[in-house]
């Protein structure tokens, strides 16, 4: 039962800006087809994609790999920053990154989300994955859904994978009450 997790490829929006929901397109850095040549030769039976152009562009790549449509789903989104969005992160109030870290399950920026609110949408779209299954997606729904596919704890301030790579993530077995 195994997973494969891409990240899109990065951006050329300025460094220090925070751009969880904003639809940028992927930058000129990169290789779409140099991110998805992990995926030749993985049996793979889904494709599921964020609807961010960054991260269709990089599953329009995918399908071509593995032959499979990609489909769009809007779960796969990254947190929504709400009025961060678009701002220097030196320009968010300390106060309020500090309360972020010290509560990432409950805090919401003005106008966005908690990170209980993604680990929902996330547990719902996980829900609903079969093996083989290739999601392309952002830092931190990727990261959720490692940790969900893996049977591990969600840790929401874990380091985000890599920008244009290819993860490949395995469920553990299924244990019955016979040991097998």
């Amino acid at each position: 039962m195994t997973y494969a997790l891409l990240r899109h490829l990065p951006t050329d929006i300025a460094p220090g800006l925070c751009y969880g929901r904003l639809d940028l397109p992927p930058g000129r850095a990169g290789d779409a087809a140099l991110a998805v040549a992990a995926l030749a030769g993985f049996p793979a039976t889904a494709l599921h994609t964020s609807p961010a152009r960054r991260c269709m562009a990089l599953a329009g790549a995918a399908a071509t790999v593995t032959g499979l449509p990609a489909t769009a789903d809007p779960r796969l989104l990254e947190m929504d920053f709400g009025a961060w969005e678009g701002r220097p992160w030196d320009e968010v109030p300390r106060a309020a990154l500090d309360a972020w870290a010290a509560d990432p399950w409950g805090f919401a920026p003005p106008g966005g989300e908690s990170g209980a609110a993604v680990v929902a949408r996330l547990r719902a779209f996980h829900a609903t994955l079969r093996p083989g299954a290739v999601i392309v997606s952002h830092g931190g729904p990727l990261k959720v859904l490692a940790a969900l596919i893996g049977g591990r704890p969600v840790d929401l301030l874990a380091p985000a994978p890599p920008m244009g790579v290819a993860c490949f993530h395995r469920a553990p077995l299924a244990v019955g009450p016979e040991g097998g």
